[in-house]
């Protein structure tokens, strides 16, 4: 029998990104966009969220609309002065990725530079077998469900021994149709979700593995 896999979100899951990093991450894109498209500020953050609500990541339409170096893009659209100060995540969470069996990785839209920045910041890295960034996802970012079988084909992981945890309900969704088994990180009551289980947080994983584990086989 295959070994469990686990595919960790990273941002809004692993940690609070939208606390402090997102609006960090969406200020330098629309900067970016206004200097290297020559458009204002009011048309570039129109122009971001457009790519991101119609592709899954600002990136990609402007790889497709602009030709756009996505090296240079995640460059310098990922720069803090102080990441591990905007870092907001649980004292608990090593100890409660330590009580998860199988292998783990982190699949994230994310560049895996940064990626790996936050773990190492948060000393959960040793816990994780490898990070799949944009990079690696050849800039074809979820929910795009290529991104999901070429991820599956790499692991040797039959979807139905994996378990994703995201934040995002769109890119559970595609997990779902695969076949893989889902957890929402939501911290919103009353939402109603495809996901097998709903949490709070990821620290509350540990608790819940039984009846994960139950319909694996």
């Amino acid at each position: 029998m295959a070994d469990l896999l686990w595919v960790f979100d990273l941002d809004d899951t692993l940690h609070v990104a939208s606390s402090y990093i997102f609006p960090s991450i969406s200020k330098q894109m629309t900067a970016y966009l206004e200097q290297h498209l020559g458009i204002d500020e009011l048309a570039a953050n129109d122009l971001r969220q457009r790519y991101w609500y119609r592709y899954g990541a600002t990136l990609l339409g402007l790889i497709r609309h602009h030709g756009t170096d996505p090296a240079h893009f995640l460059q310098h659209t990922h720069q803090f002065d102080n990441l591990r100060g905007m870092l907001v995540y649980e004292a608990r969470l090593n100890a409660s990725l330590a009580r998860l069996p199988g292998r783990k990785i982190i699949y994230s839209n994310a560049p895996s530079r940064y990626v790996n920045r936050v773990i190492d910041l948060m000393g959960i890295g040793a816990h994780f077998d490898t990070v799949v960034g944009i990079e690696e996802s050849r800039y074809i970012p979820k929910p795009h469900p290529l991104g999901y079988y070429r991820l599956l084909k790499r692991y040797r992981a039959p979807p139905h021994r994996c378990i994703m945890v995201e934040d995002s309900l769109e890119n559970l969704r595609t997990a779902h149709r695969i076949g893989m088994k889902t957890v929402w990180i939501h911290n919103h009551l009353g939402s109603r979700s495809i996901a097998d289980l709903r949490l709070n947080t990821v620290c509350e994983l540990p608790r819940h593995v039984d009846k994960l584990m139950g319909d694996l086989s």
